[in-house]
């Protein structure tokens, strides 16, 4: 993870869909945000089945392929619910460990930037190490993902506030 201040790159780490951090959310318990995303991929279009592998597989990766697997999928719709959905979803992720909501309130008031090389939709299709990811004229890719833990960022910013302005009782 690299830092000025404008921009918080990352590609790995507490940020990234691979992170291996248990979280609950309603009641289901994920090990990382790709187990979240494809599992919400698979219910969403209601392939119950492979929602279910999803659920069962404890490697990021592999979920990511059986996500490809999804029945009854529809590129426009995912394209539509996927950042609400996963805004939702690591806002849990973030608010149920006291280090992971510090981390990410560390990076308030820069943007978070997924410096993938790889991923173009989700990254910025850029390494960190290459100076293109700075400057964001210049990126490839969309970054969906730390497009949409900017706004996590900002729930999770509320949370901690609306919970500290409470008082304490017994």
């Amino acid at each position: 993870m690299r830092r000025t201040d404008k921009f918080t790159l990352f590609w790995g780490g507490p940020f990234s869909n691979w992170y291996k951090r248990d979280f609950t959310v309603k009641g289901r318990k994920f090990n990382c945000g790709e187990q979240l995303m494809m599992f919400a991929k698979a219910m969403l279009f209601g392939d119950l089945e492979t929602a279910e592998k999803i659920m069962k597989e404890p490697n990021p990766r592999k979920q990511k392929m059986l996500g490809r697997e999804v029945k009854g999928y529809i590129d426009k719709v995912w394209q539509e619910r996927s950042p609400g959905i996963m805004a939702a979803g690591l806002f849990h992720k973030f608010i149920q460990h006291k280090d992971l909501t510090q981390i990410i309130l560390d990076s308030v008031g820069t943007r978070l930037v997924e410096a993938s090389p790889d991923d173009k939709i989700w990254g910025i299709g850029l390494h960190e190490d290459d100076p293109r990811a700075w400057d964001e004229a210049q990126w490839l890719g969309l970054n969906r993902l730390g497009s949409t833990l900017d706004v996590t960022r900002d729930r999770v910013a509320e949370h901690v506030a609306a919970r500290n302005a409470s008082p304490s009782y017994g």
